[in-house]
C-alpha cells in the first residue's frame, strides 16, 4: 500500500518581524500629534534696553479681579459673581453714562486678573472667558454701529484696527499668590 505523504509547505516568517518593525517606525515617524494650544494670549515683545517705566495709574482706569482659593470673585473690593461680570466690565471699559467711578474712556481702560494657587482651574477659565467676551461683545455693537455687520476674524484689517483702537484688548494677569494667600 502506497501512501502519498503530502509534503507540508513552510512559509519562511524570519522577516516578518522586520517587516512589522519597519510599519511600527514608519507610522510613529508620520503621525502627527496636535499638542494642547492652551490660552492664546500676545504678549509684548520684551526688551532689555527698555527702561522701567512706572507710571502711575489713575484708581478709576483700573478694574481689578481677585480670584482667591474658595473660588470667589473680588471685583473692584467688592464681592461679586461670575455671572454678571461681564456686563460689569463692559459698563466700566465703556462708560456710556460718564460715571467718574469707571474708567475715563477705553483707550484708558485697564482689566487686571489675579487668582490664588488654590483656585480651580475651571473657575479661572470661566472668569477669563467673560473678561474677553465682554470686549468681544463691545467690539460687535462697535462693528454693528459703524458697518453694519458683526465683528469677525473675516473683516478687514483696516476695520478690525479701526474697532480695537477704539477698544483696545488690554488684560492685565498678575502672578499668582500662594494658598490662601491674598493681598
Amino acid at each position: 500500500m502506497a501512501r502519498n505523504k503530502r509534503e507540508v509547505s513552510e512559509v519562511n516568517a524570519s522577516s516578518m518581524a522586520d517587516i512589522a518593525f519597519l510599519l511600527l517606525v514608519f507610522f510613529l515617524v508620520t503621525t502627527t500629534l496636535n499638542p494642547d494650544k492652551g490660552i492664546t494670549v500676545k504678549l509684548p515683545p520684551w526688551t532689555e534696553d527698555q527702561a522701567q517705566d512706572e507710571t502711575k495709574m489713575k484708581k478709576r482706569n483700573i478694574f481689578s479681579v481677585l480670584v482667591n482659593a474658595n473660588n470667589e470673585l473680588l471685583v473692584r473690593g467688592e464681592p461679586a459673581d461670575v455671572d454678571n461680570l461681564r456686563e460689569r466690565a463692559k459698563e466700566f471699559i465703556a462708560n456710556p453714562s460718564h460715571r467718574p467711578d469707571l474708567a475715563e474712556s477705553p483707550n484708558k481702560a485697564i482689566i487686571t486678573l489675579k487668582n490664588d494657587r488654590g483656585t480651580k482651574y475651571e473657575t479661572y477659565i470661566k472668569v477669563y472667558n467673560e473678561l474677553k467676551a465682554a470686549y468681544r461683545e463691545l467690539w460687535d455693537e462697535e462693528s454693528q454701529r459703524l458697518y453694519g455687520v458683526p465683528y469677525s476674524e473675516d473683516m478687514p484689517i483696516a476695520q478690525k484696527k479701526k474697532i480695537r483702537s477704539k477698544y483696545p484688548f488690554v488684560l492685565s494677569e498678575a502672578e499668582p499668590t500662594a494658598y490662601g494667600e491674598e493681598e
